[in-house]
């Protein structure tokens, strides 16, 4: 598996080796020692898959608050996506930053999104399906939405705000600056 680390602690870009032949290919996607031996979380307790049909389809920023906070392990299925996380750990060096991947279903690239992040992403083909593992149940209480276009995050989405397509929940989202984040690095209230 190739693992490159990116701009924000703890989240990783994993590439699993793909073994083809004439009838297509074979994957190992996830392999709880590979990813423990990275220290990523040792067990997932959820699988989630979402479908957007339309290209432009952007879920986001999403994340949970403590003690329900997720860590994501993030997979296009069908498709392509540009996928976005914000660091949102008030004592990381990075607290605010984002980093951008794209993923789509043709490489298998991963993402890796540690808790204590916000996490979104904008389809970027038509019949996109995601994948995502998370190592915490839902809990509808301490669901949020950070605005996914407010100017202080400055993400460079490649959709204008007339043409994305948003949830209720998403066109409501909280102001970056009005989020009073309750998370820190691991140890902590995380």
């Amino acid at each position: 598996m190739q693992v490159d680390i990116l701009d924000i602690p703890g989240a990783l870009s994993l590439k699993p080796k793909r073994f083809g032949d004439d009838r297509g290919y074979f994957t190992e996607t996830y392999n709880h020692s590979t990813l423990a031996g990275l220290g990523l979380p040792d067990h997932f307790v959820q699988d989630n898959e979402s479908y957007s049909a339309e290209p432009g389809t952007l879920r986001g920023l999403h994340a949970q608050l403590p003690p329900f906070a997720q860590a994501k392990l993030v997979r296009v299925l069908d498709g392509r996506i540009l996928d976005v996380i914000v660091d949102a750990r008030r004592d990381s060096p990075r607290y605010g930053e984002h980093v951008t991947v794209e993923l789509n279903a043709a490489t298998g690239t991963q993402v890796f999104v540690p808790s204590g992040c916000l996490h979104g992403f904008l389809t970027l083909e038509p019949d996109t399906r995601v994948s995502y593992k998370v190592d915490a149940h839902y809990d509808q209480a301490s669901d949020r939405s950070i605005a996914w276009d407010d100017p202080d995050l400055a993400i460079e989405w490649p959709v204008s705000t007339g043409a994305v397509i948003l949830s209720n929940k998403d066109q409501n989202a909280l102001a970056w600056r009005d989020f009073d984040s309750p998370f820190r690095m691991k140890g902590d209230a995380s």
